[in-house]
């Protein structure tokens, strides 16, 4: 890429580098400037701008970041749109986390344009919750480098990948010494049903003991008799030694101690053993607080459905210090991307407005005109179903039962509003209501677009960031704005607050410095269809008042 200053007369085509305030535009940062914006530039004055030019062999950073993303992106994993050169990988089911940390090593060595950052091997992961980020640094990437990134990623098996949880029937002995308390044993089995069930498995079988190897045995032998697939003992007293009673029990009911003891604290004197490929694991005494322990890094990868051996407990030592780690910080007020200071999608949902009367159409319901033997609406709803985004909620109003029926074969759900002859603004009051409260943004969407794309509402999701300023993400094509537009749940309020046959435009003039412009390929966000004429351009199909006045 050439990079450098620019006078506006020569910068058509090229990237912007740094944001530039020309006149009552903001042109940001990673802009192609069309002829418009340079026409605009010089209107205002501008001198010179700072902007990179894409040669021959360059790739520009969205598309270069994305290919690396899809080259990594393994079973359990998806890829978001790309946005300012970064692609995020999410997790698509719940696991543990399989990071090849030697790839990502290699691929971070390449050159210095292209970089990943992933989450620790083996951390357990939710739906939705953040694996790794690839960041193009500069604006381009040499297609050379993107292609070896993108083969490192690949590597035999993908770089980034989730082994999801799968259901297992757990059984658990606990042991009691005189003294014991009933309450210390009701917690530890409380403690321990939650755990399991958290990860998706289930506490089938539990048997109360005296602290004996015999009796440890005898109930080891009983739980494996009744099908249980992995098998907990939880002694009245830490176990000390390979020849404690715990240990002994387990020998002495045909099992094998493969390892007594991690490098991990809290969790150090946990033991792994193992009877005919039933793994049997010694708790520490930690386990009966349901604070993060070592042995939750061993249950974890045995419910994915990894093997765990005594090098791989002798390996967790490094970041293996967990009574130190402190607590995550709680994410501020209107973070969206965020739980519990961990990354995660957005949640968005879309709003479908489709109350309206169709006035200028004439008698019919322009949303029900068919387009490619398909209604309008059910495009738009096909769209926001296809969608990333959580939920969607369509506003039914002038023809309700219609339009409802739609929506109820797409399994949408619908809300009447009752004052939709007063205009836009309530439509859209009756929709924010209806949204869940754990909703981040919501996408408006008109129900009269049809030829809108799932891709285009996946870009918006995609750059939208309020930590980073990004709170009102707006569709551009060559320079020009479009619908529809992702709003962060901070402007909800606002937007709640209108009236008339309005929409929430002015929001966007108000918070200048919170808009993102999302530039996308085609035109059909600016498609509309409010007229017959209209209409009849799109289908090809001629309108009445055309046919009347031929």
């Amino acid at each position: 890429m050439k990079f450098g200053r620019i006078a506006p007369g020569q910068a058509e085509g090229a990237v912007l580098g740094h944001s530039i305030l020309a006149g009552q535009r903001k042109f940001k940062k990673g802009h192609r400037l069309s002829a418009e914006d340079v026409a605009q530039l010089v209107d205002a004055g501008i001198d010179e701008v700072i902007a990179g030019r894409f040669e021959p062999e360059d790739i520009p950073e969205d598309i270069a970041a994305a290919q690396v993303a899809q080259a990594a992106c393994g079973e359990g994993a998806e890829v978001a749109a790309a946005f300012t050169g970064r692609c995020n990988l999410y997790a698509k089911v719940p696991g543990v986390a399989l990071i090849d940390g030697d790839a990502v090593t290699r691929l971070n060595r390449i050159d210095e344009a292209m970089t990943i950052a992933t989450l620790a091997p083996y951390e357990r992961v939710s739906p939705g919750q953040m694996l790794a980020t690839v960041k193009v640094i500069p604006l381009s990437a040499p297609a050379s480098v993107v292609d070896e990134a993108s083969e490192t990623a690949a590597g035999d098996t993908p770089l980034i990948r989730v082994a999801a949880f799968q259901p297992h029937n757990v059984g658990l002995v606990l042991t009691r010494l005189p003294g014991t308390r009933d309450k210390l044993l009701k917690k530890s089995l409380e403690v321990i049903k939650g755990r399991l069930e958290s990860l998706g498995s289930r506490l089938s079988e539990c048997r109360t003991v005296p602290h004996h190897e015999n009796d440890v045995a005898a109930a080891i032998s009983e739980l494996r008799a009744a099908g249980c697939g992995m098998i907990l003992v939880f002694g009245a007293s830490a176990i000390t030694d390979r020849r404690d009673v715990v240990p002994a029990g387990i020998i002495a009911a045909g099992g094998e101690v493969e390892h007594f003891g991690m490098p991990v604290d809290p969790g150090n004197l946990m033991l792994l053993a193992r009877h005919e490929g039933t793994p049997i694991i010694g708790l520490p005494g930690c386990a009966r607080s349901p604070k993060i322990n070592g042995f939750d890094w061993v249950l974890e990868r045995l419910l994915a459905g990894l093997s765990v051996t005594r090098d791989d407990i002798m390996a967790m030592g490094a970041g293996g210090l967990l009574k130190e780690i402190p607590t995550r910080p709680q994410p501020r007020e209107g973070d969206g991307g965020m739980q519990d200071g961990i990354p995660r999608v957005p949640r968005i949902a879309a709003l479908v407005l489709a109350a309206g009367q169709s006035r200028r159409m004439g008698v019919a319901n322009k949303l029900l005109a068919e387009i490619d033997g398909k209604a309008m609406l059910t495009r738009v709803l096909e769209t926001v179903v296809e969608s990333q985004c959580v939920s969607a909620l369509l506003v039914t109003g002038h023809e309700a039962d219609a339009i409802g029926a739609l929506a109820d074969r797409h399994g949408v759900p619908h809300l009447q509003n009752p004052d939709y002859e007063q205009g836009l603004s309530t439509s859209l009051r009756t929709g924010l209501a209806g949204l869940g409260e754990d909703i981040d943004g919501v996408i408006v969407c008109l129900g009269d677009m049809p030829r809108l794309k799932p891709e285009t509402l996946n870009s918006l999701i995609a750059a939208f960031n309020p930590v980073e300023g990004r709170a009102i993400c707006v569709p551009t094509h060559e320079g020009k704005r479009g619908n529809p537009v992702l709003w962060g749940r901070r402007f909800f309020s606002a937007m709640k607050d209108l009236a008339g046959d309005v929409g929430a435009k002015h929001l966007i003039g108000e918070y200048a410095e919170l808009v993102c412009e999302v530039p996308m390929d085609g035109a059909e966000i600016f498609l509309d269809i409010d007229t017959p004429e209209a209409l009849a351009l799109l289908t090809g199909k001629p309108s009445d008042n055309q046919e009347k006045s031929a």
